[in-house]
């Protein structure tokens, strides 16, 4: 009866080469496939470029800013006309835009930050980007107001019996300074300025919400 020596010296050897065949349980990768990139089409760019609820704040904390700078720009409009002839309105809306700017941009600012885009801390930054933002509109908002309110000027002395025929029968209905603001806005071209002025307020809202949104309030991790 063989030994344990002999027994282990008649187990046979396995095949070296099959000793190093290695074989895998997992089945081969497949290739991830990715989903094309599908252009999105102008509708979703809109939609993404001003989303509901942030740009329904906008408009709300806008409404507020373009009034109360819409009246400081027509309170130093005012101011300037008791200082510069007629003639030269076309230069003193810009002078009133000019003047009125600063302190139109902080309470601007202030608002988008609080009450719309909700940003922390970086108060300087932004404030001074705030100002970059409506410094790029500035002087093309400031030729088109000029150029504006010289053609409502033209315009409107086309119309002068049929406008003053219109602010005669209307003051028979008021008094007191609401009488006297309109026989401010009778005498002279002024109220070219005035409604130049809230034309241009107004064009410059698309703008300014699309600029404080990628430039003054853009976060780092949208970057």
């Amino acid at each position: 009866m063989p030994d344990d020596c002999t027994a282990r010296h008649t187990t046979p050897v396995e095949n070296p080469a099959s000793a190093t065949e290695i074989r895998s349980e997992r089945s081969p990768m497949a290739p991830i496939l990715q989903a094309p990139v599908v252009a999105k089409g102008w509708r979703q760019q809109f939609a993404d470029l001003f989303p509901a609820g942030q740009f329904v704040r906008y408009l709300c904390v806008g409404a507020f800013n373009t009034l109360f700078g819409y009246c400081t720009f027509a309170l130093t409009l005012f101011l300037l006309n008791h200082a510069v002839l007629p003639r030269f309105l076309y230069l003193t809306v810009v002078a009133a835009s000019i003047l009125s700017t600063p302190l139109n941009i902080t309470v601007a600012y202030l608002g988008y930050k609080f009450f719309v885009f909700r940003t922390k801390g970086n108060y300087l930054r932004e404030w001074m980007k705030c100002f970059a933002v409506y410094g790029t509109a500035m002087l093309p908002g400031l030729v088109i107001l000029s150029a504006l309110t010289r053609y409502l000027q033209s315009l409107m002395s086309g119309h002068a019996v049929w406008m003053q025929a219109f602010f005669v029968a209307v003051e028979g209905h008021l008094s007191g300074r609401p009488l006297a603001w309109l026989q401010h806005l009778a005498t002279g071209k002024a109220m070219a300025g005035y409604i130049a002025g809230a034309v241009v307020i107004g064009i410059s809202t698309l703008y300014s919400f699309v600029g404080h949104k990628k430039i003054t309030f853009r976060s780092r991790n949208t970057a």
